[in-house]
């Protein structure tokens, strides 16, 4: 398969997508996700893979997020059943039930979608530029609470979830969010030195350990994830995009000058 929104490499065992939609901020539209499923099964399928890494193009963003205008777009011209049925198969649930070990390089900022992406990821090595924002209440919708508490747990899962603040690099190393914090000019370097160890393990072993980790949460990661989607589907639906981003589109797409 082609691809128009992400990059693949291997290196010694390991599988790497980047998120290549540096223009706007690598943001997540369905050509994208969709192909970053397809990736990530590729190296999923492939015996030569060991783990596998995602990252964003450039310095500036990891992701940005979802692509609202495309949200926008699509609220205009598509039920809500119409949009389930495209966006069918590709999911962050998919991302975190992976096999194979997955680790973020995390090269800049991680918001809104992209901070769920990375939180259903096994692990994340971080530089200075790195930071996170779980941004669904802000905006009128619910996620991350299947994956958040498993990497930060329930306390600081909940005021990151509750306030959608941002989590600079040093506090998201110190709660665990991080695994590694490096200067960017390291970062490439330490991800790919933890990457290589876990591919020369046992594969069979690693893929075991995962696993069973995930079997053995309080309640799976599948029963945690189907809950989120039945309350924001039957409960409480997401805002749609034209009223959950009035800011972004106010400025019509343009960065925050803190960003």
């Amino acid at each position: 398969m082609p691809y128009e929104c992400i990059l693949t490499e291997t290196e010694d065992g390991v599988g790497i997508i980047t998120l290549n939609r540096p223009d706007v901020l690598n943001a997540m539209n369905r050509q994208l996700v969709r192909e970053v499923h397809h990736a990530m099964h590729a190296f999923e399928d492939d015996a030569d893979v060991g783990c596998i890494v995602f990252t964003g193009s450039g310095e500036k963003a990891f992701s940005a997020g979802g692509d609202i205008h495309e949200q926008r777009s699509d609220d205009k011209l598509y039920t809500l059943e119409e949009q389930e049925k495209m966006s069918a198969g590709i999911s962050a649930y998919d991302v975190g039930a992976c096999k194979k070990p997955t680790i973020g390089m995390m090269n800049g900022l991680a918001y809104g979608g992209a901070g769920v992406l990375s939180s259903s990821l096994d692990m994340r090595v971080g530089c200075e530029g790195t930071k996170f924002r779980f941004l669904a209440a802000a905006y009128g919708r619910i996620n991350s609470t299947w994956s958040l508490p498993n990497q930060v747990g329930w306390p600081m899962a909940k005021e990151l979830l509750f306030s959608a603040r941002i989590v600079e690099a040093a506090e998201a190393y110190r709660i665990g969010l991080l695994n590694h914090l490096v200067p960017r000019t390291e970062l490439r370097t330490k991800t790919m030195w933890l990457a290589k160890m876990i591919a020369a393990s046992h594969r069979g072993a690693v893929m075991g350990i995962k696993q069973l980790m995930l079997k053995q949460l309080g309640q799976d990661l599948a029963g945690q994830y189907a809950e989120e989607v039945d309350y924001a589907k039957n409960v409480m639906p997401g805002a749609r995009a034209e009223n959950a981003f009035p800011d972004f589109i106010a400025r019509k797409g343009r960065p925050l000058p803190t960003e």
